[in-house]
């Protein structure tokens, strides 16, 4: 097991919606003195309301800066609603939760973020402050100011500023108020500042006095031109002010605002504030006349105010005023003039280069305020926008919203029904596909994102005249799948499997032009692919990659191999949350979309100024349309699942394990040379053990205790499965009918979880069952659990796992459904993945065709035993079955 610094805490949203603060490996550091782990040990709303109300001003790795504001919108509504002795229930806003999501950074489950999961955490802070709040005996005031000094009730005094157009000399008024108390009808009542040193004369009520100033001195501190009033007590008195005096209210509405001062600006101000004129810049009023990346978009500039467009004159005129407020157009205006100038003059930059046409990557990154590194967006939002034309604005919304596409049908030539979902799946890639962008469809494991392609390839069949071939790139261990599932479901696509376990060597290096224009899908593996360097020199029509997080290392040979390829789109498949980690984003984007997010170095760098300024929208909104991600979890895909989906998970063998193999076949056909009666059928069966063995690991044959996870094909199938399972943390469980295999394979999950898991076998204590399994039940934390078919094939109810895999098989299908109905049982409300792991070129390989077709093999005696059966084959029969077929063992 790996170990792991316990200061390096990351939150942890889990499928179930809750919040934990959980050690990683990789996670930043977060200061000692700031006690994450403690905080959140008492529960999610007792460390998210440390978070709000405590950890102020500190520097916080992005993850737990993003938390501390959420937490921090609790606070700052509590105090501009509560009242001393009232604390009433405070709602979070909607809109602005849908915002924060959009700016989360990567962390770990960040895909089970949702409103509905920020309203419950909401509701968990407001439990955990009115507990703590308790506690203390004292007041709220009292209670908050103990966290920060920043929360102080008191805060409720208020700067008023309105227009007074009848004095020209000084069109503004000021006037200072403070709530002076609540009516019976709920309303507060406002009086002049002056007021409160008549209401709280006295040395009685001198304490109220100076607490109801503090935010007024703590304002003088930030803000001269405040501390001058109140020296001079002209902040008792309504004062007439110039546009240049209302302006540096304007300028220090975040210092007043910190210090607790309530500002209230004109009501005639739209959202608060004057207007500004407003720099917009259009990209993609027309559809361009390439596709791809290599189309340019047609890039439009205009300046307006509120929505009214301003001649070149008043632009001109705006220039050359001063800074502050300007009159124009019958109102006042708010004008930075450097700003606006040095806004102008790089979209008029941008304008001069895209005489011809926008690029397609520059005008998204624009688009979406990732340019520059995108942080001109937080600071120049209300001065500039760039908005997508019609076309673009048409294009992404469908992008983002494919279920308001038209519908297109890969009609009778697809052998199965679509899914509503996957109907969605297959519109959306076919319109990236049409459009030659690159797509990452990265939907869970199991809800058929080989259907959804193979439908797509039949739809460009069709319409497509002569389309050109297209490429799959799968770990080995799929290959097969993708074979039989093309032929099963699109039995009229022509498919090469371009590796020498299915089509010899020499046949792949003659394949021509020519030849590959009689084949509409080729499907090879990483390793293949790089010893078929030819592969890179064809145009495909689609390049795409399956388990794409085998391309998320941009070092690794594989990677850079894949990325030769040359298509007319490309298209990752992935079950993984891909917006998790940074890195791994970059570098399958920089398949799907080269050049959209820049270099590794840009890259990098862009991240750095995101997680600086915590805002990570620009990011997620250049990607969003191109990454389609169904949860098995949401709504509109549960309810048209089936409660359990079976899937083969073929293995290879290692090259150790294929030399065992193929010495035990040769030492049993010598075994079997004339032994007879009840010593042939010893032979039989301790050969056909010795054959799940080796399949297993060379280990469990030679009982050498080594375990090496690079000797064994199903541990790296395992390992294939379990990346997945542990980017969603789901829950799995593997079953084994060898007791000694239950430890090393527990001992191997854990590394791969990065925590430890259960085992159950027949030496597991009675007494400690019923805790074995109520632990992976209710405790998010434990992953995994591994069992024997025999202790733990019947009488669990273990529904917390998602993910059930049969390392080996038991070869008889009654026991093996009873096995995996230890998670598919009632009170299961998920679709349960089920993997049966399968030796290609193998007896079990053959096993399992026989009991894929039904032959009367299996409908009379397996499902009693096939030991004893196969003890009655003949010598070549039996040979025959066990054989090594070793180009289909050994697939890389």
């Amino acid at each position: 097991m790996p170990s792991i610094n316990t200061d390096h805490l990351a939150p942890n949203i889990t499928p179930t919606g809750h919040l934990l603060a959980v050690p990683q490996t990789d996670a930043p550091p977060v200061p000692e003195d700031i006690a994450l782990g403690h905080a959140f040990h008492a529960g999610a709303g007792h460390g998210l309301l440390y978070l709000g109300s405590t950890v102020i001003g500190r520097a916080l790795p992005p993850a737990w800066g993003w938390w501390r504001d959420f937490a921090m919108r609790y606070v700052t509504a509590l105090c501009t609603t509560a009242t001393d002795g009232d604390i009433s229930v405070i709602e979070p806003d909607a809109r602005n939760i849908e915002r924060l999501i959009d700016d989360a950074p990567p962390m770990t489950g960040a895909e089970y973020l949702t409103p509905e999961v920020l309203a419950t955490l909401w509701g968990e802070i407001d439990n955990a402050l009115r507990l703590e709040l308790a506690s203390t005996g004292g007041s709220l005031q009292a209670f908050l100011r103990s966290r920060h000094p920043t929360w102080n009730l008191v805060g409720r005094v208020h700067f008023n500023l309105a227009e007074n157009r009848k004095d020209p000399d000084a069109p503004f008024a000021f006037l200072a108020t403070y709530t002076a108390r609540v009516s019976a009808h709920g309303k507060t009542q406002h009086q002049p500042l002056s007021r409160s040193l008549e209401e709280f004369s006295g040395a009685r009520n001198k304490a109220q006095l100076l607490s109801l100033l503090v935010p007024v001195q703590r304002a003088a501190e930030r803000c001269d031109w405040v501390r001058a009033m109140l020296e001079s007590r002209e902040i008792y008195h309504p004062l007439r002010w110039t546009p240049t005096e209302a302006w540096h209210l304007l300028q220090d509405l975040p210092a007043l605002e910190a210090a607790g001062i309530i500002v209230r600006l004109p009501g005639t101000w739209t959202a608060g504030r004057p207007a500004r004129p407003n720099i917009t810049a259009s990209v993609g009023t027309k559809p361009p006349s390439l596709v791809g990346t290599d189309a340019l978009l047609d890039f439009n500039l205009a300046v307006s105010l509120e929505g009214e467009p301003l001649s070149l004159a008043e632009v001109r005129k705006l220039l050359k005023g001063a800074d502050g407020l300007q009159w124009i157009r019958g109102r006042w205006i708010e004008v930075d003039t450097r700003k606006l100038g040095r806004i102008l003059q790089r979209f008029e930059d941008l304008g001069q280069a895209a005489q011809s046409g926008l690029p397609l990557n520059d005008a998204l990154r624009l688009l979406a305020g990732a340019s520059d590194g995108g942080t001109e967006a937080p600071e120049e939002h209300d001065w500039a926008q760039v908005v997508a034309g019609p076309w673009l604005a048409d294009t992404l919304e469908n992008l983002r919203q494919p279920e308001g596409l038209a519908r297109v049908e890969p009609g009778p030539e697809l052998r199965a029904q679509l899914r509503p979902y996957q109907h969605v799946g297959v519109q959306w890639l076919y319109l990236l596909s049409r459009l030659e962008l690159g797509a990452c469809l990265a939907d869970d494991m199991g809800l058929g994102k080989t259907i959804q392609i193979l439908a797509l390839l039949l739809i460009l069949k069709r319409e497509e005249p002569n389309p050109r071939p297209s490429l799959l790139v799968a770990p080995a261990s799929l290959l097969a799948n993708w074979a039989s599932e093309a032929e099963r479901f699109a039995p009229g696509l022509r498919v090469l499997v371009a590796h020498p376990s299915v089509t010899p060597a020499e046949t792949l290096r003659d394949l021509d032009k020519a030849q590959l224009a009689q084949i509409d899908f080729v499907i090879t593996s990483f390793g293949a692919l790089l010893r078929q360097p030819e592969l890179e020199a064809i145009r495909w029509r689609l390049a795409i990659v399956d388990e794409a997080q085998a391309i998320k290392n941009p070092g690794a040979r594989q990677t850079r191999q894949v990325k030769k390829l040359q298509a007319q789109a490309r298209i990752a498949l992935t079950g993984t949350p891909v917006e998790n980690r940074l890195a791994d984003l970059w570098s399958i984007f920089d398949f799907t979309h080269p050049g959209l997010l820049g270099s590794a170095k840009d890259f990098a760098g862009f991240s750095r100024r995101l997680a600086k300024a915590g805002h990570f929208g620009p990011l997620r909104s250049l990607v969003r349309p191109y990454i389609l991600r169904r949860l098995k979890t949401d709504r509109n895909v549960i309810a048209d699942l089936p409660e359990k989906t079976e899937l083969k998970a073929w293995c290879h063998l290692s090259p150790v394990q294929a030399a065992l193999y193929e010495r035990a076949v040769q030492d049993l056909a010598a075994a079997l040379d004339g032994a007879e009666g009840i010593e042939r059928k010893g032979i039989v069966l301790s050969y056909l053990m010795r054959f799940k063995q080796i399949c297993n690991h060379p280990s469990q044959w030679l009982g050498d205790a080594a375990w090496r996870p690079e000797a064994s094909g199903k541990f790296a199938r395992l390992r294939e499965l379990v990346d997945v399972i542990v980017a969603k943390q789901e829950k799995v469980l593997v079953f084994t009918q060898f007791r000694e295999t239950t430890e090393p394979l527990a001992a191997f999950l854990g590394s791969l979880f990065g925590r430890e898991g259960l085992i159950l076998h027949g030496g597991t204590p009675v007494s400690k069952r019923r805790e074995l399994v109520r632990q992976f039940q209710e405790d998010e934390l434990t992953p995994f659990f591994v069992l024997s078919l025999k202790a733990g094939g019947a009488g669990l109810n273990l529904t917390a796992a998602s993910h059930v895999i049969h390392f080996d098989r038991w070869w008889n299908p009654a026991v093996e459904n009873q096995a995996t109905d230890r998670a598919f049982r009632i009170g299961q409300r998920r679709n349960v993945l089920v993997h049966k792991f399968v030796c290609r070129g193998t007896v079990e390989d053959r096993i399992d065709q026989l009991i894929e077709t039904k032959q009367q093999l299996v409908k009379d005696v397996l499902e009693g035993g096939a030991e004893l059966l196969l003890t009655e084959m003949s010598n070549r029969e039996l040979l025959d079955l066990v054989r090594l077929d070793i180009h289909r063992a050994q697939e890389t």
